[in-house]
């Protein structure tokens, strides 16, 4: 057993709402080490760079949803290039490409809901307001909401609740979150700023670190680890707990749990209730060329799919595909959400890449054996296997309002929490929101000091 020295914070995990908080509580003069169990830092920002594209390839988070200041403010202080997503969208429906004409039809549904009535999943909400059985255009406008709720939240919609939905676009209106943006080298340029942020706060991260428990009373905490072989402890003040949704809402003997002593209160046990852990599989694909340029676009023989930005369809596996526009690059990411990455989750790598490309050529109609010798390389990360992060991002079932301030609010003095699942602006699930969430938590902190 290692006896560590005792820092005025330690916060668990080195995602964005850790390092956000770190560099702020380092900032202010307090000592802080961050604790991260993985080997590198970033959390499900996971960024690595295609070797002959010179391209990065995101295995978590890749967009940036709309103007959010988090994310916006340091990258333009430090001049990075900021790309806007462009292009066509495109549709596969009835067995054939077909220009995509629903998304006004699926704002008109989502506009329905109200978060005045009593709270409901949104395929209850569905079923009771929006009866399609005898008209085939709404019953298309359906599936296509149900769909997106599905794919964009990777949520269960018989679980996720209206009133959450309801606020989640509320919060998207304020950032122009219908707008995607990437930045020149994926989220690494964020972790960058967050690198040399710590590095000039002082705060000392040390990964490969497993916590296994904090014992706390009001004013004190030990908080247990091990690395490899080794078994430290460290004493402190304040313990930050910026882990997933879902490593918190497993049994503490599960690998990558942390188990407190004594328990959580009774408010936050409620709280881990009332939200889920989306799931999500993305594949990334790199080919010898972009094949789809010489594919005939919807309706227009002379035009093809170059300018094509997202293939939306009804797979069973791969519903949902990107480009890297408006960059023309070789590349193409799947999006497999919910009960598609449940049937993916835990398969090997061969077999999630051959499904991916299964999809992939009947989607485009082209033969299977061609599109798999044009493949140079596949990426993908298991997040619902992985047992640091157990699922996606956070979303709140019916009944959630309220919860993400529960799981939020500080025990004791001693206890903090932060990560995109605590955050109570409706920015759940995003990068933007989980940064939010550390700032906050660190003036938390910072207050407790005084």
């Amino acid at each position: 057993m290692v006896i560590a020295k005792s820092p005025d914070v330690i916060v668990v995990g080195a995602g964005a709402a850790g390092l956000a908080a770190a560099a702020d509580l380092g900032r202010a003069g307090l000592s802080v080490i961050i604790l991260e169990a993985r080997d590198r830092v970033g959390g499900r920002m996971f960024t690595q760079c295609d070797p002959v594209c010179q391209a990065p390839i995101e295995l978590g988070a890749e967009f940036i949803h709309g103007l959010p200041p988090e994310i916006w403010e340091p990258l333009q202080a430090r001049k990075v290039r900021v790309t806007e997503v462009s292009g066509e969208p495109v549709c596969f429906r009835q067995g054939r490409l077909s220009n995509c004409d629903f998304f006004s039809q699926v704002e008109d549904i989502l506009e329905q809901m109200d978060a005045n009535s009593p709270d409901e999943s949104f395929l209850s909400f569905l079923h009771r307001c929006y009866n399609a059985k005898n008209d085939p255009k709404k019953r298309e406008a359906r599936e296509r909401a149900l769909a997106y709720v599905t794919g964009f939240n990777a949520a269960d919609p018989d679980r996720v609740g209206v009133h959450w939905l309801v606020e989640g676009m509320q919060a998207e209106e304020q950032t122009e979150g219908h707008r995607a943006f990437r930045s020149i080298n994926g989220y690494k340029d964020l972790l960058d700023i967050f690198r040399e942020e710590l590095a000039q706060a002082g705060v000392l991260t040390q990964t490969e670190t497993v916590v296994d428990t904090v014992q706390w009373t009001q004013g004190r905490a030990q908080v247990a680890a091990r690395r490899a072989s080794e078994s430290c402890e460290f004493g402190t003040a304040r313990v930050l707990i910026t882990i997933p949704l879902g490593v918190l809402q497993v049994a503490s003997k599960d690998n990558g749990a942390v188990q407190f002593t004594p328990e959580l209160p009774r408010t936050k046990l409620e709280a881990l209730k009332k939200l889920e852990m989306g799931k999500v599989i993305r594949v990334t694909l790199r080919f010898r060329n972009r094949f789809w340029d010489s594919i005939s676009a919807p309706g227009n023989e002379r035009k093809t799919l170059s300018g094509m930005s997202f293939l939306f369809s009804q797979d069973d596996w791969f519903p949902t595909w990107w480009t890297t526009m408006p960059a023309k690059l070789p590349i193409i990411t799947g999006w497999a959400p919910f009960r598609c990455a449940e049937r993916l989750s835990g398969k090997s790598h061969s077999f999630v890449v051959n499904r991916c490309l299964q999809t992939l050529s009947s989607l485009l109609n082209i033969g299977l054996d061609e599109l798999t010798h044009l493949l140079e390389a596949a990426y993908f990360h298991d997040w619902q296997s992985d047992p640091f992060s157990r699922g996606a991002y956070s979303y709140g079932t019916v009944g959630a309002h309220g919860a993400q301030k529960a799981l939020a609010n500080p025990v004791e003095n001693t206890l903090f929490f932060a990560g995109e699942a605590t955050d109570t602006t409706g920015h759940n699930g995003t990068v933007h929101g989980a940064i939010a969430s550390g700032r906050r938590a660190a003036k938390e902190i910072l207050h407790g000091f005084h």
